[in-house]
């Protein structure tokens, strides 16, 4: 149970927090526009809509204010650095900054339709209660405000009916407008927003996902128009709706209830999200400024399978291992910044990373580098890049543990690279004072090519360790996925030889894929009584995989092994 509360529980009571938070706040405002007298002639007017409608806009300002917290980079960055606010839980907590990010976004989406349908109604009724003939309550209340000395309920004050009077209401009111704006701008934000547009068609969901800064404009001032009214205080105090209702026909004269006063709400939404505005603006800020500082590119190397690195050298970077930055290149698109994780160790004089070349962003910046050449690329051709960060991410705890468990799938080997380079150079100077003490290495992968470029470091590792009489500190696994009969031929026949015959690496690549269940057991066996990391870079199933793996193999003892699931997410 322990480890189940470190490994969810933490997350779970942060999720169950806003949720319960975002039924508080639905129910709290659904009350306060249902039960007081101030709302009752409101209520004759547009009945149970009316707190329908304003107990999710309470909850939509509530998620308004998260909903940029999440994607505040540097902030979080500062915070996951600032041991003195930031306990190791707290930390993975801001690494599911995304996860979070995303689960507002829904409940933004969900509370959207709620309100929405309900202002619906809303308008209908108005409509309708505007060119209702005359007798009724509802139409005395609509016809208030047509003479002097009094003030209107209705905020509809045209005679024309429904559909047009509906539509009219949608494109010439202030509310009814920027509604119909910042709902098109959330629903073209959500739908390019999915797994198969980020992936496919990066540009699209970049473009697109800018409309928040529409959205949050139209979110400010969509309540400026104060079309939800209530009854006064001072109106209040000389006409009871719950008494008075019944003789509306005598309002105003001698001896009866006087005329009731109406006034708008005032807009409270600016309140909710001036803050986390702000915040963002400062963000963008930085951002900005950290875009315009030179970075020099000081050579690019071409691996197999379509990858491409970049070393490159900024004034005053300083990077930890496991970290990722954003990348501009102007002369594939002036706009469009992509995450890359750092390859390169801190104990480097540069910073690298590598692109797999994808789609058409990748496709331009490998054709700008002068890799499609044949031909010697001059440095002083190669495009100017702009760099965002170093951010930091889950793996920068990896030496926090004294054994860890690294698992990447392709190209998701990149944030072990700058670990594994780390390890390197801390063995070659001096490894004393390291904590981390055994490393167990998984990488999965579909082609053998793919291997070429990251075996040099790993042969590297491998002789630095038997140099040292250490060659039990890295344990690493090599998968290959997938593979033809001529290849499956070729490695029978080799299988005997001293060094594998894809990575040229002492320790035999293995076939398949791992059987998890049976490594996190080896491995407990290995370390009981250990806090063992499991750091990831991969898909979503191989995440819900290990993750139920680092549960189900921990210990209920405090004293016990417990594994530690962190995932990369950017």
């Amino acid at each position: 149970m322990g480890n189940w509360v470190e490994n969810e529980g933490l997350s779970i009571f942060v999720v169950l927090v806003w949720l319960g938070l975002n039924v508080f706040l639905f129910w709290w405002y659904y009350l306060a526009y249902d039960i007081p007298p101030k709302f009752f002639y409101t209520r004759i007017l547009l009945g149970r809509a009316l707190a329908l409608a304003r107990a999710p806009a309470a909850c939509l300002n509530f998620n308004c204010m998260l909903i940029l917290l999440p994607v505040c980079r540097n902030l979080l960055s500062f915070l996951r650095g600032s041991s003195a606010c930031c306990s190791t839980r707290v930390r993975r907590q801001l690494d599911r900054n995304l996860t979070f990010h995303k689960m507002v976004a829904w409940m933004i989406a969900l509370h959207t339709a709620i309100h929405t349908i309900a202002h619906l109604f809303n308008v209908e009724w108005s409509v309708q209660a505007r060119v209702e003939e005359k007798g009724t309550l509802a139409a005395v209340l609509s016809s208030l405000g047509d003479n002097p000395n009094e003030s209107y309920i209705n905020f509809y004050r045209k005679t024309i009916g429904n559909p047009v009077g509906g539509l009219y209401v949608a494109f010439t009111y202030l509310a009814g407008l920027t509604g119909v704006i910042i709902t098109l701008a959330l629903i073209l934000i959500i739908t390019s927003s999915t797994k198969t547009i980020r992936r496919s068609y990066f540009e699209v969901f970049w473009y697109t996902h800018h409309l928040f800064v529409i959205f949050f404009i139209g979110l400010v001032i969509h309540g400026a128009g104060r079309i939800v009214r209530g009854q006064t205080a001072a109106s209040l105090a000389e006409h009871n709706p719950e008494i008075c209702y019944k003789n509306f026909t005598h309002w105003g004269k001698k001896g009866a209830c006087p005329i009731p006063q109406f006034s708008g709400n005032p807009p409270m939404t600016w309140k909710w999200v001036v803050g986390p505005m702000f915040l963002y603006l400062c963000e963008r800020l930085v951002r900005f400024w950290r875009s315009q500082q030179k970075v020099v590119i000081t050579k690019v190397v071409i691996h197999p399978f379509k990858t491409i690195e970049l070393q490159m050298m900024k004034k005053g970077f300083k990077m930890e291992v496991g970290q990722y930055i954003f990348v501009k290149c102007p002369a594939v698109s002036k706009l469009e910044w992509h995450p890359f994780t750092l390859t390169s160790a801190p104990e480097e004089d540069y910073f690298s990373i590598h692109i797999r070349i994808v789609g058409d962003w990748t496709e331009g910046l490998f054709n700008a580098c002068g890799c499609d050449k044949q031909e010697f690329q001059e440095a002083w051709k190669l495009p100017k890049i702009a760099v965002d960060g170093p951010f930091g991410t889950a793996s920068e705890d990896v030496f926090s543990y004294e054994t860890v468990m690294l698992v990447g799938a392709g190209i998701g080997v990149t944030p072990f690279a700058s670990v594994l380079k780390s390890v390197w150079y801390k063995y070659c100077h001096d490894a004393t004072n390291l904590k981390l003490k055994k490393i167990y290495f998984y990488w999965l992968c579909r082609d053998t090519h793919a291997f070429e470029w990251f075996a040099d470091l790993l042969q590297s590792l491998e002789a630095q360790m038997q140099e040292r009489n250490n060659a039990d500190f890295l344990s690493y696994n090599i998968y290959l996925t997938g593979w033809d009969e001529s290849q499956a031929t070729h490695f029978v026949m080799h299988h005997e030889e001293e060094k594998d015959v894809i990575t040229g690496l002492k320790q035999k690549t293995l076939y398949g894929r791992p059987n998890w269940e049976n490594e996190f057991k080896t491995i407990a066996g290995k370390h009981p009584g250990s806090r063992i990391g499991v750091f990831l870079c991969g898909p979503e199933g191989l995440a819900d995989t290990l993750n139920k793996q680092s549960i189900s193999n921990s210990e209920a003892d405090p004293r016990g092994v417990h594994f530690i699931f962190n995932k990369e997410n950017f």
